[in-house]
């Protein structure tokens, strides 16, 4: 199912204080508000819970100029912000070039995001009596998506405040930091109590499987591992995954973020869109509030629509965000890997040449359009066939992939070869991504790994990430943003804390540097 159940008003109002000085007055019933402990007594109720979660991950990548999307991609040497010019859109060039700070307003959403999940989450959790066979699947699936939601922080932001309950007042909302440790140690918990009670992906029913399935649960557990450097149990919880045999890889990579391919054979987790809500230009909900089901960003990062002229390419104009770099192109053509690139980038030349289109800016390498250097996206682009409706620039329905299999083989990979296991499970792992793009054999070595990572994950998020995970952010993301005057520093292996956090929370110790 691609279009989520609407946000839920009864979760904004789950929890209420009342205050009087009669107590017949208090004995009145108060209509239209439930108490927390009142809701979620149904399995329809508590699926509506659960959904509302799922909605908070279509909110945290897709509103209008804040995106959790945006803030994991622009710090990587992948692209660069683009927009008009150095003033269009300053907090994504304070992204691309390092000069944000804690006030950037893409990073406090994201952070913000991620607490709205957890309190939804928390709120099924405490709540909901695993009193029937479904409620304790939804249940699982509740703690499965908490502890994503958990990931994300910790791996942005290391350690954070540990809510696992509901504030019932102002009084109980400061509290401490947690350690990084601790927050995955909560993280394994609420995976090792959900993974029994999930279903598997092939359980689910086709419209149910943006669902937490027993392999997502797997791969974040073998994820998180990966992060803390636990590669022996890394490699576990990912060959529960492989062994499933629930996943393979998609045999045509060229098609595999398209429409066609969601909730496929690939898909272990992505967040679903729909093209056919029929927006136009008075309908369309602006302001990022989380009504929003709309994948506006797709439009926002496509090339500048009074420079395009498209030809036969399939490009549709977009607001100029969100270039791909020229070394991001030129890292395809250093590995021989036409397939890939075709599927991620498009060069101007190209569209001239084999698509009859033009860039029709005077755009040269001496003086190019800003943040421009050459190419367009194709992977996650503003594709024609992406979208529909009455304003086409409005509805692109193309799924956020989070999770899928070849990423998982990638960090099977890298957890057998850290831990010292067998190395031909390493490597039969890494031959299998390679084969399906037809490269030849390779000798599996942390730097074949970590080509293979930014090749083949390009422009889904993940790269910034891997960079700092690895010890190589320092050394490679030097030089950044388009006028190259961005330089990665220790301080920036950690996200800041957003400054509203740290002014509402009198507990909370911003992170060094910062």
């Amino acid at each position: 199912m691609k279009k989520l159940i609407n946000k839920l008003s009864v979760l904004a109002g789950l929890v209420f204080v009342l205050t009087a000085c009669e107590k017949d007055f208090l004995d009145k019933p108060v209509y239209g508000v439930l108490a927390l402990e009142d809701y979620f007594q149904t399995e329809e109720e508590l699926q509506e819970g659960v959904f509302a979660c799922y909605d908070i991950l279509q909110w945290s990548v897709a509103p209008d100029w804040n995106s959790m999307y945006i803030v994991k991609s622009f710090p990587s040497d992948e692209s660069h912000a683009g927009g008009g010019s150095d003033a269009d859109q300053p907090p994504y060039q304070q992204l691309d070039d390092y000069s944000f700070t804690s006030e950037n307003k893409p990073i406090e959403h994201s952070f913000k995001a991620m607490y709205f999940g957890i309190m939804r989450a928390n709120a099924v959790v405490n709540t909901a009596q695993g009193d029937t066979e479904n409620k304790i699947k939804m249940i699982a699936e509740a703690k499965a998506l908490r502890a994503y939601f958990y990931f994300e922080l910790v791996s942005m932001w290391g350690g954070v405040p540990l809510r696992l309950s509901m504030p019932l007042n102002s009084a109980e909302y400061a509290i401490e930091k947690s350690t990084a440790e601790e927050i995955y140690a909560q993280i394994h918990k609420d995976l090792e109590e959900a993974i029994p009670n999930l279903p598997k992906k092939s359980e689910y029913s086709p419209e149910m499987r943006f669902r937490m399935s027993q392999g997502t649960a797997w791969a974040l557990k073998g994820k998180a591992y990966l992060y803390q450097e636990m590669y022996a149990e890394s490699a576990v919880a990912f060959e529960e995954v492989i062994g499933s045999t629930e996943y393979e890889l998609q045999n045509d990579y060229s098609t595999l973020f398209l429409k066609e391919s969601e909730y496929g054979v690939e898909s272990l987790f992505e967040i679903g869109f729909v093209e056919t809500e029929g927006y136009d230009w008075g309908s369309f909900k602006w302001g990022g509030d989380r009504t929003m089901e709309n994948n506006i960003n797709w439009q926002l990062m496509g090339p500048r629509g009074d420079y395009l002229k498209s030809g036969t390419s399939g490009l549709q104009g977009g607001w100029g965000f969100n270039y791909p770099t020229a070394a991001m192109a030129e890292a395809f053509d250093a590995e021989g890997d036409q397939l890939r690139k075709d599927a991620n980038v498009l060069s101007v030349e190209d569209l001239r040449s084999k698509y009859g289109g033009d860039w029709t800016e005077d755009w040269t390498i001496e003086d190019p359009v800003w943040g421009m250097e050459g190419y367009f996206r194709i992977k996650y682009g503003t594709l024609t066939s992406e979208t529909d409706g009455p304003v086409s620039e409005l509805n692109y329905g193309t799924n956020v992939r989070l999770i899928r299999y070849a990423d998982v083989l990638l960090m099977a990979a890298e957890a057998n070869l850290q831990a010292g296991n067998a190395i031909s499970v390493a490597q039969g792992y890494f031959d299998k991504v390679r084969t399906r793009v037809s490269l030849p054999a390779k000798v599996i070595s942390m730097d074949a790994i970590k080509t293979e990572r930014r090749l083949e994950l390009a422009f889904e998020g993940v790269r910034f990430l891997d960079l700092i995970r690895w010890g190589d952010a320092a050394n490679v993301l030097q030089n950044q943003g388009f006028n190259k005057n961005g330089n990665f520093s220790s301080k920036h292996a950690l996200f800041p804390i957003p400054a509203v956090e740290v002014n509402n929370n009198y507990k909370m110790i911003q992170n060094t540097g910062w």
